[in-house]
């Protein structure tokens, strides 16, 4: 039996309310030059002083060995399993959720990065050095009249954040079979177009043009003279979280691919800023509307990503300070965790498991010292899958009802 399908069996609703705090990335690891992860080189007093009363362990985001995308990753902790067809979502369609793009059946969405690539066309950043949100939209705004213009296919760009956008495809047929363009890798082009089997090669060619304007429209550009694409997909179809859970759900998520998570599962989306604080303070002036609440936090995979470690501390540190304010909005249970690894030495997603923290009233005391890499491994939650999380936090919630006679 699919997992969510067995929880919503038992689910049962209560006056009980469960907050879970995902800190994007934030599992590390020691290496020969780095010999302090980010969680033990941060002073975390109020973390680790929760952790002291709280089971520790840790979540495999996939499975091992499997580094995961931050869609897949957060799937994992509201209960699916990310390795089911249901939870294998394009990363385009979730970033078009979250921004809130009228995405219909048969349409297709691609996540974009602009990037920078030297007078070789190679590569040299993916993230176009990482460019402000206004400079983004600007370039949306100069790509847009200059898409081709046919019966089979309207295409659009929309801005994201810094140097990502979204490319939105709706026409007649249309298959998200596609390839990536983004090589993921410096010195390289980015890809051709490339169908993924014989179903999209309509769509593959039909898409080509779109990708030629988009480069003869940024080629001048100094920073973001090139655009990648990945995460082909069409809208999920997802069972809804509130009619699974009978909780009402609400996400914080500053964020679009995050946001688009969150609703491809159901929840309620509320505005909220990018730092802790403006997270909570949102949190806080909604609380009485939802049994389940999700905060999102980005800055500790974003230090990941750039291989910081001094701003990867920086963030958990902020999270430190705000920690207080969360907990006295009087959660009965609050779960901290990331949805996969971000190590500063990889500077990227890993598979390695994600420290795990658990907080309620009839959790487990592990009475360990502190939250860290070390610490958790000996806490009694143990490793365990990712999607067995929303049992965890149900349960000492007081919302699944006893299974069996």
């Amino acid at each position: 039996m699919i997992h969510h399908d067995f929880l919503a069996r038992l689910a049962k609703p209560n006056d009980t309310k469960i907050v879970l705090l995902v800190l994007d990335g934030l599992g590390d690891i020691r290496t020969a030059e780095q010999t302090r992860t980010a969680l033990e080189a941060a002073h975390l007093p109020n973390l680790h002083k929760l952790a002291q009363w709280s089971a520790l362990g840790r979540l495999l985001p996939v499975a091992p060995g499997v580094t995961p995308g931050s869609g897949p990753g957060h799937l994992g902790l509201f209960g699916y399993d990310p390795a089911s067809p249901e939870a294998d979502i394009g990363r385009g369609v979730l970033e078009a959720l979250g921004e809130g793009i009228d995405i219909v059946p048969g349409d297709v969405a691609a996540r974009g990065n602009f990037a920078t690539a030297d007078a070789d066309g190679n590569l040299t950043d993916r993230r176009a050095g990482r460019i402000p949100t206004e400079e983004c939209s600007r370039l949306c705004a100069a790509i847009n009249p200059l898409l081709p213009k046919t019966a089979g296919l309207e295409a659009r760009v929309y801005p994201g954040e810094g140097h990502r956008f979204v490319l939105h495809l709706r026409g007649a047929a249309l298959s998200a079979k596609l390839a990536d363009t983004d090589p993921q890798q410096l010195g390289v082009p980015p890809l051709p177009v490339r169908a993924l089997g014989p179903e999209a090669q309509a769509t593959a060619a039909q898409l080509e043009p779109v990708v030629a304007a988009i480069q003869r429209a940024i080629a001048k550009e100094p920073r973001a003279n090139r655009a990648l694409l990945r995460g082909f997909d069409t809208l999920p179809h997802l069972p809804q979280m509130p009619a699974l859970y009978r909780m009402r759900c609400g996400a914080f998520a500053g964020y679009p691919l995050y946001r688009g998570a969150a609703k491809a599962c159901g929840m309620t989306l509320v505005a909220c800023g990018k730092s802790f604080a403006e997270t909570v303070d949102a949190a806080r002036r909604s609380w009485e509307e939802f049994d389940f609440l999700f905060l999102h936090f980005k800055k500790p995979d974003m230090a990941g990503e750039d291989g910081d470690l001094t701003a990867k501390v920086a963030a958990l540190e902020s999270v430190d300070k705000g920690l207080p304010d969360l907990l006295g909005l009087g959660p009965t249970v609050v779960a901290i965790t990331g949805d996969h690894s971000t190590p500063v030495p990889l500077k990227g997603h890993s598979w390695h498991p994600v420290p795990l923290l658990v907080h309620g009233p009839f959790c487990s005391i592990d009475g360990l010292p502190e939250f860290t890499e070390r610490s958790i491994v000996q806490g009694s939650i143990g490793t365990i899958p990712s999607y067995q999380l929303m049992g965890l936090l149900l349960a000492n919630a007081g919302r699944l009802a006893k299974y069996g006679a």
